[in-house]
């Protein structure tokens, strides 16, 4: 009987021991993007507020801005997977950035919570992007906008910058949609 009992104990401090020798990560971080496939309203309703007050400043402005960056002739159902998750990391770093810039005090605390979830899906991006390092070399469609996009950062104004950005979050809001659905959409 001594027998049968040590066995169960035997087995346990087997367990811990090799537990201890080869520990498994908790904290691995897994790629969550599916929670983007449907984006929750009170976070779309944060954004058109936002963009509602800032169109309602621009009409008091007389800011005059050519940018037409976020103006592509192709849809982002031709690009493929990985050329979509570039595209998306772009757009985010630049709404991301944008946002962060100095503003009026009643806009900065309108544009915080937005700012918030494009930042956590910024980060969530860039751990589904580090955990399969490639070497994907971007389309030729995504390339041309990429420079756009590096161009448009060294010329365009901080303001203008701000209203292609805001004006067209709803557009980058529906990449990142479509990223994580990793689908055709239109």
């Amino acid at each position: 009987m001594l027998h049968l009992s040590f066995v169960p104990l035997l087995a346990l401090v087997l367990g811990a021991s090799l537990g201890a020798a080869f520990p498994v990560d908790n904290v691995k971080k897994s790629c969550r993007l599916s929670k983007y496939q449907f984006l929750v309203p009170h976070e779309l309703k944060a954004v058109q507020k936002m963009k509602e007050q800032f169109e309602e400043i621009m009409l008091l402005s007389d800011r005059k801005c050519n940018t037409r960056l976020f103006h592509r002739k192709w849809k982002i159902a031709e690009l493929s997977v990985p050329d979509r998750v570039m595209l998306v990391e772009a757009e985010l770093d630049l709404a991301t950035s944008v946002l962060q810039l100095p503003a009026d005090p009643s806009f900065a605390e309108t544009r915080q919570r937005p700012l918030t979830f494009l930042t956590q899906a910024r980060e969530d991006l860039q751990v589904c992007m580090s955990m399969e390092p490639s070497s994907h070399q971007p389309s030729g469609k995504l390339r041309h906008w990429l420079q756009k996009l590096h161009t448009a950062k060294e010329t365009e104004t901080p303001g203008c910058l701000e209203a292609s950005v805001i004006l067209h979050l709803f557009q980058v809001l529906n990449d990142l949609r479509c990223t994580a659905l990793q689908q055709q959409c239109t």
